[in-house]
């Protein structure tokens, strides 16, 4: 069973992962992430409400996800994350790519 749960409605998707955007759990998330895109998907939102961390490989995963949707002409945004990965997500420049927005309650 996936450590993910994904909300489809219409042309938009939400991917919840169950915790941590690691390497471990990228390699579950690309490939029904790419599917999303490839059955049509235009909005896809990556929250992050379950997650205290995100690694490289994470982070290669929201740009790889945002590329593949603006090429399309789609959009990617990040929501929930908590204050430590939308700090990481600034120091990296991220947020300048796509909207990140944090968890309710936090900031």
């Amino acid at each position: 069973m996936p450590d993910f749960e994904i909300r489809r409605e219409g042309d938009c998707a939400t991917v919840i992962p169950a915790g941590d955007v690691v390497a471990s759990s990228v390699a579950e998330l690309r490939p029904a992430m790419r599917e999303l895109v490839s059955a049509g998907v235009r909005e896809m939102i990556f929250d992050l409400a379950n997650a205290r961390m995100l690694d490289s490989m994470g982070l290669g995963l929201l740009l790889s996800a945002h590329n593949s949707l603006a090429r399309g002409g789609g959009k990617f945004s990040v929501s929930g994350a908590s204050e430590e990965v939308i700090a990481l997500l600034r120091a990296m420049r991220v947020h300048q790519h796509f909207p990140v927005t944090g968890r309710r309650g936090e900031g």
